[in-house]
């Protein structure tokens, strides 16, 4: 086994949140010079950033996972990945059709643009990408796992847009990958501070927007090689794969 170092949450400038320096060339470049084996694209309901950064990270030896951090029905958080590209585009029609059709201001909530290799913008997303889509947190963890894909809730600590602040509890019936602990806490603390996780893999990402967060926070996998099921292994813990 060998260890890999990775940030499963990191935002492009498509996210209206994230800084128009998050370019696809700058986040590879920034990843590569942390030493970052493992990055995750996760741009807020859109996956349209995320097939440029795989390429780009595939001529770095960077391995890219591919996604968006999705807002349920109950404005909870979830990363989201897939491996397959028919998967990934079937998911991005899911996220068009069940984004609500409100306008983004960029004054107030920022730009969102899809940008090529050269940094030139080719996309302009118009309707505002942090609102709930359609489907509840059941549906969305549904449709992943049948169409092989990752799902994590996101930053589940956080007093906002989390399973416990917008529920009040853990479902004992959730069929997560993982739970992801924001950088402001720790895996192993919050472990003791809520038991019924155990069970689950807890990480840890930096949830970047902008270029000097990136690997600020990372996880270590335990794998064989960088690819989607290993790290779905790694996830599960299984045959030998952890992460810590």
């Amino acid at each position: 086994m060998k260890i890999y170092r990775a940030d499963l949450h990191i935002h492009t400038l498509l996210s209206p949140c994230g800084e128009l320096s998050m370019s696809p060339a700058r986040i590879i470049e920034t990843a590569k010079r942390r030493n970052l084996d493992i990055i995750g694209i996760s741009d807020h309901n859109t996956t349209r950033q995320s097939n440029l950064v795989r390429t780009l990270g595939e001529k770095k030896g960077i391995y890219v996972l591919r996604g968006a951090e999705v807002t349920t029905r109950e404005e909870i958080h979830c990363l989201v990945f897939f491996e397959e590209n028919d998967s990934l585009s079937r998911f991005q029609e899911l996220l068009d059709d069940t984004l609500p059709c409100i306008q983004n201001n960029p004054l107030i909530f920022g730009d969102q643009v899809v940008v090529d290799e050269n940094e030139n913008i080719v996309y302009t997303e118009e309707r505002l990408l942090t609102n709930a889509i359609k489907l509840s947190l059941g549906e969305l963890e549904a449709w992943v796992h049948a169409n092989d894909g990752i799902f994590i809730p996101a930053h589940i600590d956080r007093m906002k847009n989390s399973i416990y602040s917008q529920l009040g509890f853990l479902p004992e019936n959730l069929k997560a990958d993982a739970l992801e602990v924001s950088k402001r806490s720790s895996p192993g603390q919050f472990r003791i501070n809520h038991p019924e996780t155990v069970g689950y893999t807890l990480i840890t990402n930096s949830d970047s927007h902008y270029c000097e967060s990136i690997g600020t926070v990372f996880n270590n996998f335990h794998m064989e090689g960088t690819t989607f099921e290993e790290i779905r292994m790694a996830l599960a813990g299984e045959k030998g794969r952890k992460v810590d």
